[in-house]
């Protein structure tokens, strides 16, 4: 049976990817796609979602959500790494579709007393809609079958800060709030987005395997591959968001690491997700955090298949 998920994300190339990729898998059943600001403004990730799920031949909802951290001032975007237009300006004609009326928390929660224990949050951007959910409605945990979030670095350096990634960095007191709740909450984070770098032969792969698809990625990753290529001898890029779908649809491509988890919130480690294994602490500051499982290893040729022989549906 195909897993039923919402897709939170905030397109974004490697969003796209990954959007794609779940659009293809048939292990897969995407309901709709909430959107968050992060890689772009909010207005911006909604309207690259309407656009994707038009290329796609997708109608399903398109909510927009929330546009701006929990607490402080509005976001930086990454237009550096995604450019203007979120998809590497390649200036592809925006789709003209309507957005779902509802808030992207207010849909989270409407679709989850619908399809009580059946459906897994799949967070590819900043946790704001989540948080927002949560709020909206405190008996959330026990109505999501479990949440899976692109985002974090539990072992490893952060992208922002030396202890932070982007995600948990745009909206830290949101993260906050969604490690704190009693879900089932898995984290894939730059412990395993970063140990895969992506040559631009897959790119061709991709592209081979699914012109419409793969040929968006590979042109909208262009721009992308220029920023990560930067201070390296060889050319490539990171597509981060897919890995929590991907484990969705093979749970073995991944070892984990369980633990108390934390976010930090003060000016200097904001961002922060800080995780204690089980059984290495005993301080009550710690054992009191709920328990995540952070994804620390990848099986990175198994990986690639896979992304590569979905295109290929």
């Amino acid at each position: 049976m195909a897993h039923k998920i919402i897709l939170d994300t905030d397109p974004g190339i490697d969003d796209a990817m990954a959007i794609f990729f779940a659009f293809q898998s048939p292990d897969i059943e995407v309901l709709g796609l909430t959107t968050v600001f992060g890689n772009v403004p909010v207005t911006m990730s909604a309207q690259n979602a309407l656009t994707l799920c038009e290329l796609a031949g997708q109608d399903i909802p398109v909510t927009k959500g929330v546009g701006m951290p929990w607490v402080g001032p509005e976001s930086g975007y990454a237009h550096f790494v995604h450019g203007e237009d979120g998809f590497g300006n390649i200036d592809f004609p925006p789709s003209k579709r309507e957005l779902d009326p509802r808030s992207s928390a207010q849909y989270i929660v409407d679709m989850a007393r619908k399809h009580p224990g059946e459906i897994t949050l799949v967070a590819i951007g900043p946790l704001g809609n989540l948080a927002l959910a949560l709020r909206l409605e405190p008996e959330l945990p026990d109505l999501v079958k479990g949440v899976v979030i692109m985002g974090g670095a539990a072992f490893v350096k952060g992208n922002v800060t030396p202890v932070a990634e982007a995600n948990i960095w745009n909206d830290a007191h949101a993260a906050e709030i969604v490690f704190a709740a009693s879900w089932d909450l898995k984290m894939f984070g730059l412990d395993v987005t970063n140990d895969v770098p992506f040559t631009l032969d897959f790119l061709d792969e991709l592209e081979a395997k699914n012109p419409k698809f793969g040929g968006f990625v590979k042109k909208s990753s262009q721009f992308y591959v220029d920023f990560y290529s930067q201070d390296r001898d060889d050319r490539v890029c990171f597509f981060h968001d897919a890995m929590p779908l991907a484990y969705l649809v093979d749970p073995s491509l991944f070892e984990f690491t369980r633990g108390h988890a934390r976010v930090s919130t003060d000016p200097l480690n904001r961002g922060q997700t800080t995780v204690a294994p089980e059984g290495s602490t005993a301080s009550p500051l710690w054992l009191e955090a709920q328990q995540i499982d952070a994804a620390t290893k990848v099986d990175h040729e198994r990986l690639r298949k896979l992304y590569v022989d979905t295109y290929s549906y």
